[in-house]
């Protein structure tokens, strides 16, 4: 029997905590997967006194408000689905506090959100940008507005691939899941055509090229929602895709990214 593979969930307990919760339970039914919430504090947003007992005091009552908001976050999406959610709160630097958890558990993948707005900004001063670097793994960055949940069907897309070069197992399982045709978004010399290939990996595909321009992340983030696609995967080794291009496809498109 295959490994269970480790899901790590970072929040900050913000309004988008349950699509987050949503898209991590439905990955984690694909791939049989074992998930785990984290949530971090910054004490320097906590404490607001300098008096040491008054700060613990502060720290206790703040632990117990959290333990019930996660709990009531967390209780009903994982009883409606089935689905154990084990958590974990820590309070100190934020980036600090990830990283140790992150090289003390090994997650296989770590799901987490984007802001709403459409700013540069990421969340939590950079969190995206920093998971990136300091996870080697898969990243599931969750769309606000995504349809990714145990209750839709899967639509895969594929982001600037081909077939031959693509040997993630774990792209290989959610492949298996997918209902719709998959979707393969190109940049190459046509610039907007559409083909319908054969099959990609074992599935029928519809293929969009686009002219390699300095808007081609926009031109092609605006064909994601037409094609339904509810989730798009990205190869972070691909030349095209390293750094700057990443952090703007998570910009601009508005479905959950799969960072593999």
């Amino acid at each position: 029997m295959a490994r269970k593979l480790k899901i790590l969930i970072l929040s900050d307990l913000k309004s988008n905590t349950p699509k987050i919760l949503s898209n991590a339970i439905a990955l984690s039914k694909m791939v049989n997967g074992d998930l785990e919430f984290l949530h971090v504090k910054k004490p320097t947003e906590l404490v607001k006194t300098a008096s040491q007992l008054s700060a613990v005091r502060e720290i206790n009552e703040y632990t117990k408000v959290t333990k019930k908001k996660i709990k009531e976050l967390l209780d009903p999406i994982s009883e409606k689905h089935n689905t154990k959610v084990n958590y974990k709160y820590s309070f100190g630097n934020v980036k600090d506090e990830i990283e140790k958890y992150i090289k003390k558990t090994e997650p296989d993948i770590i799901v987490l959100g984007k802001r709403q707005s459409n700013t540069l900004s990421f969340i939590g001063d950079n969190i995206i940008d920093f998971v990136l670097k300091s996870h080697k793994g898969a990243v599931l960055v969750a769309s606000h507005n995504s349809s990714l949940t145990p209750d839709h069907d899967l639509s895969i897309g594929i982001f600037n691939e081909e077939e031959s070069n693509l040997k993630d197992s774990l792209i290989e399982d959610l492949v298996e899941y997918s209902t719709l045709p998959l979707k393969s978004f190109k940049i190459g010399v046509n610039s907007d055509n559409q083909n319908t290939k054969d099959q990609f990996l074992s599935k029928k595909t519809i293929e969009y090229v686009f002219e390699d321009t300095s808007d081609v992340i926009s031109n092609i983030s605006s064909y994601i929602p037409k094609s339904k696609v509810n989730l798009l995967c990205v190869n972070r080794n691909k030349q095209f895709n390293k750094s700057k291009n990443i952090k703007e496809i998570i910009k601009k498109v508005n479905v959950s990214i799969l960072v593999t």
